[in-house]
């Protein structure tokens, strides 16, 4: 049968519970365990696919096509899990089933409740992201204990234990022990209050995680396992730590491997992290260093391009580099020029995004790449805008996207309806007026690449997947006079329809992709475009010294 640990979070919000569920299944799987993890998210939003990146941060894409929230992000890049709509659920996904039922009959004609009806259906989807081999679920509640929104994910993980046995469920508790600088002491008294506060809702934690700038000391350990009734070698340092991938290493240094292990009832088996003993030695211990330029619109909020920024460093892990991120905004480039902005980068990335804002700041990051021979990566959005500038300043058209200007005579971007045509049994694409909307495309799709090109020397492979988030497609009534111009189409649909790489001919390193590569990427297996996109920063970086 498999097994369940909840966790929790208490005292503040941003203690970093999906890094700490996260970590913990690299843990359990460095131990053989086969893991899966999911997201209950207390707002009432279905999905975060319609919520501004200033307010959530990116919406994080799984190969099954679901908008979902950023930690999954976090979940696949430090275990081997692949993400489904079924690792991520909201109220508003609970309630809307719920409801959907009752309107179905299905609860002929009971009165509808919170218990048992909510909580009942939350505990369907916990047991929608078990499947047949797995050993351990993790299940992150979103929100702070004492937040309202909460309370009824809380009731079903108090419900669950009895419905599956008690030893089969624990719950991990992530609390803050802060730092008193004046005082110069440690406090343990918001652990008991929050610990107090999840007690009267009828959950006792059987492991807390203690966030805290120093090392708790045994006295001190002590003390919190009394005051909140948990066994004082469950009472773990989730200590400050210089990058999130060392969590796996302190949380094993602490022992919480064997605390799971043994409230579990899991096989004693020693765990081997000598892959993230290999990532933090790069990571702190880099022999180059490059910086790299991010043009976006929503830099107010880094988690809105959290799994692009954990990706460059990926890429700089491979190349034994540290990646320096430089934040532009692109409206302001709009409003004071290109070069103050970018004269001291070694490459510059333009990253996904919607609507018409800071746009033409992209276009003109993108024409100084391409004439200063900086290297340059563009994704999805970012390769779009790339097309715009190449179709306006090479090929001399008066070109936009159908996204930005409806009435632009050269439309290179634009809406594309695939449909059957049944008289020739084919898929066959047509335009779709940018008034009517279009079908997003999401999820992993297949992609062939040319050889000879800088993506096939990336991947070294002919035939890939990756995932999509965007509406608007490469006009392909544009591709022979933009490839005679010497732009390269190395990557395609297998239908040859849909463009999904470009390239430039005369330029060192000038990618652009409708994909998002960034959510594919591992510290243990980084992504080889973001790879190859660092390697060649450093190359242009050297030339500049040659």
């Amino acid at each position: 049968m498999s097994k369940y640990i909840f966790i929790t979070g208490g005292v503040v919000s941003a203690l970093g519970k999906g890094i700490a569920a996260s970590a913990i299944g690299a843990l359990l799987e460095a131990k053989g365990l086969k893991v899966s993890i999911q997201k209950l998210d207390p707002y009432i939003n279905i999905d975060p696919g319609t919520l501004s990146p200033f307010e959530h941060g990116e919406v994080y894409v799984t190969d099954d096509g679901c908008e979902t929230d950023l930690d999954l992000g976090h979940y696949e890049r430090f275990t081997n899990l692949r993400t489904t709509v079924f690792n991520n659920y909201t109220t508003g996904k609970i309630y809307h089933n719920v409801v959907t039922k009752e309107r179905r009959g299905d609860y002929l004609g009971n009165t509808v409740q919170v218990v048992p009806h909510i909580t009942d259906e939350i505990k369907q989807a916990i047991r929608s992201a078990v499947e047949p081999d797995t050993d351990v679920l993790i299940v992150e509640i979103g929100g702070t204990v004492g937040d309202i929104e909460s309370l009824p994910f809380l009731e079903a993980i108090r419900q669950f234990r009895y419905d599956v046995g008690r030893e089969n469920v624990i719950y991990i508790h992530l609390t803050l022990v802060p730092y008193i600088k004046t005082a110069g002491e440690l406090k343990t008294k918001p652990t008991q209050h929050s610990v107090k506060d999840l007690r009267e809702i009828g959950i006792q934690p059987d492991i807390l995680l203690c966030r805290s700038e120093m090392p708790l000391p045994l006295d001190m350990k002590r003390k919190i396992a009394i005051h909140c009734n948990t066994d004082i070698d469950a009472v773990i340092t989730a200590l400050d730590v210089e990058t999130v991938y060392e969590v796996p290493l302190q949380y094993k240094s602490e022992n919480l491997d064997k605390v799971i292990e043994k409230k579990l009832s899991l096989p004693p088996v020693e765990v081997d992290l000598s892959i993230w003993e290999d990532v933090v030695r790069r990571i702190k211990n880099p022999t180059k260093e490059t910086k790299i330029a991010i043009v976006g619109k929503y830099i107010g909020l880094k988690d809105a391009y959290k799994s692009l920024t954990e990706a460059l460093a990926h890429g700089g892990i491979a190349n034994d580099t540290r990646v320096i991120l430089k934040w532009v905004d692109s409206e302001e480039i709009e409003q004071k020029g290109v070069d103050r902005f970018l004269r001291d980068v070694d490459g510059i990335l333009v990253p996904g995004g919607f609507g018409s804002r800071g746009i033409e700041g992209k276009i003109e990051a993108i024409r100084y790449a391409r004439e200063k021979k900086v290297p340059f990566f563009g994704i999805c959005l970012g390769m779009q805008c790339a097309v715009i500038e190449f179709s306006r300043n090479v090929c001399n058209l008066l070109a936009n996207s159908l996204e930005f200007d409806p009435n632009t005579p050269h439309p290179v971007i634009y809406l594309m309806e695939r449909w059957f045509n049944q008289r020739t049994g084919e898929m066959e694409y047509r335009s779709l007026d940018s008034q009517k909307g279009g079908t997003m495309r999401l999820g992993a799709y297949t992609c062939l690449i040319k050889p000879n090109t800088k993506a096939f020397e990336a991947y070294g492979v002919a035939k890939i997947s990756e995932r999509h988030r965007h509406r608007y497609e490469f006009n392909n009534f544009y591709r022979d006079l933009l490839t005679q111009k010497g732009m390269i189409v190395s990557g395609i649909s297998p239908d040859n329809q849909l463009v999904e790489i470009i390239e430039l001919s005369n330029h060192p390193w000038f990618l652009g992709c409708q994909f998002h590569p960034e959510f594919k990427s591992k510290p243990t297996s980084p992504h080889p475009l973001f790879k190859s996109f660092i390697e060649a920063s450093l190359k242009a970086q050297q030339a500049l010294f040659i």
